[in-house]
């Protein structure tokens, strides 16, 4: 976990955003020596939202009627015209 200064995290906002995002670091802002903000990488709102996809995936597919690969192949050129 890395500390930096205000003053400097503003200076070096982008630097500090790419060690967030591609290297998941955690970086704490401080002024004066105290803490005062904390950068973390998203990780858990993506994760939650791909959680929530799949589920809605899994009702979606609920709601479907069931198919065997024989029907899927017979179907494939249904309504072709030769």
């Amino acid at each position: 976990m890395q500390e930096i200064q205000a003053s400097e995290a503003k200076t070096h906002l982008p630097r500090l955003l790419n060690a967030v995002a591609m290297r998941g670091e955690t970086i704490i802002i401080t002024r004066h020596g105290q803490p005062i903000a904390r950068l973390i990488p998203e990780e858990t709102a993506r994760h939650t939202g791909k959680i929530a996809a799949i589920e809605r995936l899994k009702a979606l597919r609920a709601t479907l009627p069931s198919v065997s690969g024989e029907e899927l192949l017979s179907g494939r050129h249904e309504g072709h015209k030769y």
